[in-house]
C-alpha cells in the first residue's frame, strides 16, 4: 500500500486512532477467533497489524510456544508496537515492515489474519491470494473488513450523513472499496479457499468510544479530503465539531460500520 494511497493518516496520530478503534472491536474480534479455534503453539501472521493491538491478543493466545509475525507498511507504528510488546513481556511477538502487495513468505503459518486492510486495496482479489500463499496447506485464512454502507446514526444527523458521503467517496478516490465486507466470501471462494464461513458483527453504542470513532476518523482523513478536493478546509472543520457533539449527545444511537468477518482454509495439495 503506497502511502499516497491510503486515506487515513499514520504515524502517532493514526496509532491513537487504532488503539480506540480496537478497544471498540476487540470482544467481536475475541470472540471470532475462540469460534475457529485459535490455540496454543500455532503461528501465526497478522497483516496491517498497525500498533499491533490484535497481534499481542494472538500472541496470548498461543502462548509462549507459538509464534506471532506482524506487517505493517508504517515503521512508527510498528516501533510503538514493539516497544509495547517487549513493555508487556511478550517474547514471542515480531514485527516486520512488509506490504502484502509485494512481499513474499513461505507457507509457514497456521494463521493468516487481516482485519480493515482489504478496503484501502485496489487489487484485493491479489492480497487475499497473497494471504494464501503465506498459510500453509490446510492452514487458515481470516478476515475482517468493513460495509460502511450499512452505518446508522438515530435520530436523524446531517453531520453523520455528510460524513458517510465524504468517506465513501474518498475511500473509491483512493482506489479502496469502503463495501469490500460484503465481497468478502466470494473473495475467499475465488482464491481457491475451503469450507468457508461468514460472520457479520456491528458495535453500536449510546456512549462510550463506539461514538467516537467517526469524529476521530475524520480529524484522520482531513488531509486526504481536502487534497482530494472533495471538502474544504472549513467543511471538514466544522463536520468535526459536529461529529464531536454527536458523540456527546446522550440521545444519539450510532453504529460502528458493519463488519463482515468471513474465513476460509488453504487446501491441503
Amino acid at each position: 500500500m503506497q502511502r499516497n494511497h491510503y486515506l487515513i493518516r499514520g504515524g502517532l496520530e493514526g496509532r491513537e486512532r487504532l488503539r480506540i478503534l480496537a478497544r471498540v472491536m476487540r470482544p467481536t474480534t475475541l470472540s471470532l477467533f475462540d469460534r475457529v479455534g485459535i490455540e496454543g503453539r500455532m503461528a501465526c501472521l497478522d497483516v496491517g497489524c498497525g500498533g499491533g493491538d490484535v497481534t499481542l491478543d494472538l500472541a496470548g493466545l498461543v502462548g509462549p510456544e507459538g509464534r506471532i509475525v506482524g506487517w505493517d507498511i508504517d515503521e512508527t507504528k510498528l516501533e510503538l508496537a514493539r516497544r509495547e510488546a517487549e513493555e508487556k513481556g511478550f517474547g514471542n511477538v515480531e514485527y516486520r515492515l512488509a506490504d502484502i502487495r509485494q512481499s513474499q513468505t513461505s507457507s509457514e503459518f497456521d494463521v493468516v489474519y487481516t482485519r480493515f486492510l482489504l478496503t484501502h486495496l485496489s487489487d484485493p482479489a491479489d492480497a487475499v491470494a497473497r494471504l494464501g500463499q503465506a498459510a500453509r496447506p490446510g492452514g487458515l485464512v481470516i478476515i475482517e473488513d468493513i460495509d460502511f454502507g450499512a452505518i446508522f446514526c438515530h435520530p436523524f444527523s446531517v453531520a453523520f450523513q455528510r460524513l458517510g458521503e465524504i468517506y465513501t467517496q474518498a475511500s473509491r478516490r483512493r482506489g479502496g472499496d469502503p463495501n469490500i465486507g460484503l465481497r468478502l466470501p466470494g473473495l475467499l471462494l475465488d482464491a481457491g479457499f475451503e469450507r468457508i464461513q461468514a460472520n457479520v458483527v456491528q458495535p453500536a453504542g449510546i456512549d462510550g468510544e463506539v461514538k467516537l470513532i467517526y469524529a476521530i476518523s475524520m480529524e484522520n482523513i482531513a488531509d486526504s479530503v481536502v487534497a482530494d478536493g472533495i471538502a474544504g478546509k472549513d467543511e471538514v472543520d466544522r463536520l468535526i465539531a459536529d461529529l464531536y457533539e454527536l458523540a456527546r449527545d446522550k440521545r444519539s444511537f450510532v453504529s460502528h460500520p458493519r463488519v463482515i468477518q468471513a474465513w476460509g482454509y488453504r487446501p491441503l495439495s
